[in-house]
């Protein structure tokens, strides 16, 4: 029989390294946008904001069975593939069905397929552009069945997808600075942990700065991320104003010889024109230091919110010109079409997706692997 025991505090081995402490600088030379803290306030709770706040890299195990449970999780960590991940969301489930519901080859196929690519968030003019191009050749006798409209609808979706399919190279610059931007609740904070994860295991030095200085709880998450990841996190007291810790970052970034600088900022609602101002003054206050500077807008979407996200993407650009994308929570409730949207609406490249919640499910972009998860290669595989 298996009997755990525990260590005595004589075995117990030595704590982990931690980050090393936060950094805290004067904010003076900046004004602070008071107008930005009441909604901020209002809106998101201290609960709320660490709910996907990962647990400190040496919180204690409650018992015996959870530790083993751990060692065995750290020891083989599961990574599931696309198709087991995209699989499961209604827009893959939809257009599956939909082939096996229809094995004949007709108009009635089509027009039902370009009703389920609409209610999958791809958007109405992409798929009625998409369908129209498969009834043509269908009419041309292109087609011997469905299984081969269904061979030439995945070459489509790949071939929507391939122009921004473009991974984030951030060997060059050095540091690289990534601004990132999204509403509140699109995973942003999480997001920037699971980046300096990947980066960090690339051997790469990363420093993060707390810019979202409006909710003290994202301030408090970046840090935990930092102290998990082993990773610096600049930042002030709550209140602060952005720009200023965000400048002050990169400073110390620069001094420190780091390769790359993730900064947080705050995700209020799009819709206040005012608030947004706020992203195009930090970015010209990094010019200040780099006039190349920021070298990435990475704007985090919720693959759930469907065409409100295209919106989103409309209203950021405007503002600090979004250079790249990263869609999240693809695995959950989304139905997986709005990536199509946001392919065909801006072209902007869409440098990594969310499959699930641990760092090694946030994946670099693949087009035929995002078109495999979502859709069988054959119907015999549906």
């Amino acid at each position: 029989m298996l009997k755990f025991w525990k260590k005595k505090p004589a075995d117990a081995e030595p704590s982990q390294p931690t980050a090393p402490a936060p950094e805290s600088v004067p904010t003076t030379g900046f004004a602070h946008d008071t107008d930005a803290t009441s909604l901020d306030h209002a809106s998101t709770t201290l609960d709320e904001a660490l709910a996907e706040t990962p647990p400190a890299p040496d919180a204690p195990v409650e018992d015996e069975a959870s530790e083993l449970a751990a060692v065995v999780e750290a020891a083989v960590p599961a990574k599931r593939g696309w198709r087991e991940r995209l699989s499961g969301s209604s827009f893959a489930r939809g257009l599956t069905s939909l082939f096996v519901r229809h094995p004949k080859l007709d108009d009635d196929l089509l027009d039902e397929l370009e009703t389920t690519l609409i209610t999958g968030d791809v958007g109405v003019e992409a798929s009625t552009a998409l369908v129209e191009d498969l009834r043509k050749r269908m009419h041309k006798r292109e087609f011997a069945d469905a299984g081969a409209l269904l061979a030439a609808l995945r070459q489509s979706l790949i071939a929507m997808l391939r122009p921004v399919e473009k991974p984030l190279d951030v060997g060059g610059l050095k540091p690289h600075v990534i601004l990132t931007v999204g509403i509140n609740g699109v995973g942003k904070t999480t997001t920037i942990g699971k980046l300096a994860r990947r980066y960090r295991d690339e051997g790469r030095q990363v420093m993060l700065a707390a810019g979202d200085t409006f909710r003290a709880a994202a301030v408090e998450q970046l840090k935990t991320w930092g102290a998990r990841n082993n990773v610096p996190v600049i930042s002030q007291g709550q209140d602060a104003d952005s720009a200023s810790v965000i400048f002050d970052a990169l400073q110390a970034a620069r001094s420190r010889n780091v390769d790359v600088l993730i900064a947080d900022t705050a995700g209020r609602l799009h819709t206040q024109g005012g608030l947004m101002d706020e992203l195009g003054k930090i970015a010209r206050v990094l010019k200040k230091i780099d006039a190349d500077a920021p070298h990435e807008v990475l704007m985090v979407i919720d693959g759930t919110t469907g065409q409100n996200a295209v919106s989103q993407v409309r209203q950021f650009r405007q503002i600090v010109g979004v250079s790249g994308l990263v869609v999240t929570k693809l695995d959950g409730t989304a139905k997986g079409g709005v990536v199509f949207a946001l392919a065909r609406e801006f072209g902007l490249p869409i440098r990594y997706v969310g499959l699930g919640e641990t760092a090694t499910d946030l994946r670099v972009f693949d087009a035929e692997a995002y078109v495999d998860g979502l859709l069988p290669a054959s119907l015999s595989q549906g």
